[in-house]
């Protein structure tokens, strides 16, 4: 934290924030952030802890006084009641979400409970504990979203604005551009002070290992195949994870109730090309790889059904209104995830489990 944010942080009021899925990737770094940012805040994390959430990425937290951990559904209104009374809390970040389109692909009826169900549960109970407050002016309710609910663009088709038609290709992207939808007419229709952001790809630590880094960081590492969907020339625009956790901080504190944000990190990088950044990255940093030079292990395989092209961001209106942009480029973000990853085998290792490995042979069954 340097001085000017230590300052920022001494001067605003405390914030009570329930901060949903805290256990999962983007959650967890964004507990992190906040737990090293605001010492002062009261912190409770609600999670359910399903396959993606990992109470041990958490550990250094719960020791802490201020923040208190809940096994939980986001869907139990009785639950959230009773956190949201109980703790007095002003603040909701809500990460909480089935997030893989694979796994929306093979099962949607999951991502249709939890981000939908789940999200009209969380700003009801939430809309409901404002007005028994008389409405508080510094009340906040950040529901996290992605690029996805966009669509696909095209290779010259300019990036996504706030203002760009909702076009969602999977069961994930539509289920998430309904729970946007939802947050939205909260705001329009009760006046409840809600945020939201849509982020491009993020990538860091803590990462489960199904998405397309950690899986590439792992599969290098134990000599197993690259898959690479269809011909790998689909586009990404990727943001380092702890860019992303400070673009939330400011759009909590200082952003404007009803509003959405755009967060990217200005680093459009075709899948394929993504692959071979990480090839050589592991190549240099790890000396024993199995392979070598770990391309060798590139694997096309089929392409993901519904496969949008291109995703970009423009987040111009957060750059201009409340004057963040990303920190990190994709060669330094990468490289200080691979080498998170080297540090970190015993956080990665565990979750390699059977049921993990049926659900990447079902997956990638043309390796």
């Amino acid at each position: 934290m340097t001085l000017v944010e230590h300052e920022q942080a001494l001067s605003r009021k405390p914030r009570t924030i329930l901060i949903t899925g805290g256990a999962g990737f983007i959650g967890a770094n964004f507990v992190h952030h906040w737990c090293q940012h605001y010492p002062g805040d009261r912190v409770v994390v609600l999670d359910a802890l399903t396959y993606a959430g990992n109470r041990k990425t958490l550990a250094e937290q719960e020791a802490q006084a201020n923040l208190r951990f809940v096994h939980g559904d986001i869907c139990d209104r009785a639950l959230v009641d009773a956190l949201l009374q109980e703790e007095a809390i002003d603040t909701v970040a809500h990460f909480a979400a089935e997030s893989h389109v694979d796994r929306s692909i093979l099962g949607p009826d999951a991502f249709v409970r939890t981000n939908i169900n789940g999200t009209f549960t969380l700003v009801e109970a939430f809309r409901q504990h404002w007005k028994a407050h008389n409405q508080p002016a510094h009340f906040r309710f950040h529901h996290v979203s992605t690029d996805e609910v966009y669509g696909s663009l095209g290779p010259n088709d300019p990036a996504f604005t706030e203002t760009t038609p909702y076009a969602p290709n999977s069961p994930y992207s539509a289920s998430k551009a309904g729970s946007d939808h939802l947050v939205r007419a909260y705001y329009h229709t009760y006046g409840l002070p809600t945020l939201i952001t849509n982020c491009s790809n993020n990538y860091g630590p803590y990462h489960f290992p199904e998405k397309l880094v950690p899986l590439m960081c792992i599969n290098i590492l134990m000599g197993k195949p690259l898959p690479v969907y269809g011909d790998g020339q689909n586009v990404r625009d990727w943001l380092y994870v702890g860019d992303h956790c400070s673009a939330l901080d400011v759009v909590i504190n200082r952003g404007t109730p009803g509003e959405t944000y755009n967060i990217g990190g200005n680093n459009e990088v075709k899948n394929i090309d993504l692959v071979h950044m990480l090839c050589q990255l592991l190549d240099e940093l790890a000396p024993e790889l199995p392979v070598r030079p770990s391309s060798k292990l590139i694997t096309f395989v089929t392409d993901r059904a519904g496969h949008d092209r291109r995703y970009a961001i423009d987040a111009t209106k957060l750059k201009t209104e409340l004057g963040w942009a990303p920190a990190q480029t994709v060669e330094t973000g990468l490289r200080q995830t691979v080498e998170w990853y080297l540090a970190n085998r015993d956080w990665w290792q565990p979750l390699l489990s059977a049921e993990y490995q049926a659900y990447y042979e079902q997956v990638y069954t043309s390796v």
